[in-house]
């Protein structure tokens, strides 16, 4: 009896690691293809990963042949750190308005389409759609003349390789790049993930406001906020769930950013909602006065880390620990730039060539805050005036010290180090 109570605590263990591999993934790769290494254990285990969603977040799970889709939302719709991005390493860009507006058309041209389709013929399609008075009067001009645009629709395109809405098939997007039509590619429609990309609890096409039909805001909360019955239990349900999904997707869940409600609740109910966390991810709480943090010791569960290798990352900790050290004084990111100029002389044995020529500190700044932002740790006020947040204070860099009586010794090149 004892060796099968022993084999029973051992295989629900391992049930146990399986589920959290499998939601730390789907938390990272909300749309998984089927290729993914953790596909396997969403699969085995969506029932109670499906369940464990719904009643801690709110978020629903659907998982078929060929992909998982977590319905993630995120907190703040208005938040502007997370844009659509594509590339590699320092040279992922982030989307501009152009091509959201050319995601937005493909996806509803590819939804009419055929199973196949080229670059070409996809732009073509694009450039009509654009022509709609609508979408002129907005500020949208698009065409396949040249380069810049012909870049917008490939990096729209591999945006939806990456989510695995596309194929390619044969040909290459910087050939199109470079040639135009005479360097097309042919991609396949992969149409159950194209459906499931759009991540709301209604239609936009069934919303209709009673006050301006143009406000994109309301718009966007009316597709996207659920109904919360009128009663004790149902707002408590919700405030839950609402926490545990900003605990989950934010780098830092700040007390000023909370209502009194949500407060209110999560100071009472903070052990209980941290512990579920930590029990289903394996991420650990960082309470502090400010807010609340979870951590997570493997240090696998993001996309954005600090510190990180390079001279981007090397810039960042500099400009990560010299604002902690300012506290709340904001200061302009030309300032910014200014002390990084300063730093390449002492660090330039460790940068990259380009990162040393003149100008190169405005983007080396400007990358560094655009990171902190999204890690929560920094503000950015109407002015453009960047200032620490609390939790930057964790990179804040104290003098050098030496045990009491004990004379400190200068090692020769110690203090570029």
């Amino acid at each position: 009896m004892a060796d099968d109570a022993t084999l029973t605590d051992v295989l629900e263990r391992n049930r146990a690691d399986e589920r959290q591999r499998a939601l730390r993934a789907l938390l990272l790769n909300p749309l998984m293809d089927a290729r993914h290494p953790a596909f396997v254990l969403v699969r085995r285990h969506q029932t109670e990963l499906r369940d464990w969603l719904a009643a801690n977040t709110g978020w629903q799970l659907q998982v078929e042949s060929e992909f998982a889709r977590l319905h993630k939302r995120p907190a703040d719709f208005g938040d502007p750190t997370r844009p659509a991005t594509t590339g590699s390493g320092a040279q992922r860009a982030p989307f501009h308005r152009r091509r959201y507006a050319l995601l937005c058309l493909a996806l509803a041209n590819l939804e009419r389409g055929d199973n196949q389709v080229t670059l070409g013929r996809l732009g073509e399609a694009l450039i009509q759609e654009a022509a709609d008075p609508a979408l002129e009067a907005a500020g949208l001009d698009f065409g396949l003349e040249g380069r810049d645009e012909r870049r917008d629709l490939v990096a729209t395109v591999r945006l939806l390789l990456e989510l695995g809405v596309l194929s390619r098939v044969a040909g290459n997007e910087d050939d199109f790049v470079r040639r135009g039509r005479d360097g097309d590619v042919l991609y396949d429609i992969h149409r159950r993930v194209l459906a499931a990309l759009l991540v709301t609890l209604r239609g936009p096409s069934l919303v209709v406001l009673d006050g301006d039909p143009g406000d994109f805001e309301a718009r966007l909360r009316a597709i996207v906020e659920p109904f919360v019955p009128d009663n004790h239990e149902a707002r408590n349900r919700a405030l839950r769930q609402d926490l545990t999904a900003r605990l989950l997707d934010d780098p830092v869940v700040y007390w000023d950013d909370l209502d009194d409600a949500a407060r209110q609740y999560l100071a009472g109910q903070r052990g209980a909602i941290t512990r579920r966390i930590q029990e289903a991810t394996g991420l650990v709480a960082e309470v502090r006065a400010e807010g609340i943090a979870m951590v997570d010791p493997q240090q696998s569960l993001t996309d954005r880390q600090i510190p990180s290798e390079g001279t981007e990352g090397h810039a960042t900790l500099l400009i990560a620990a010299y604002l902690a050290g300012l506290g709340e004084v904001p200061v302009t990111l030309e300032h910014l730039a200014e002390r990084i100029a300063e730093w390449r002389e002492s660090y330039r044995g460790y940068w990259r060539r380009n990162a040393l020529e003149p100008g190169a500190e405005r983007p080396l700044a400007r990358q560094a805050v655009e990171q902190l932002r999204g890690l929560r740790l920094i503000r950015i006020d109407d002015q453009g005036r960047v200032s620490a947040r609390p939790a930057l204070a964790r990179f804040a860099v104290d003098e050098p010290r030496t045990p009491e009586g004990a004379q400190a010794e200068l090692v020769p090149g110690e203090a570029d180090a």
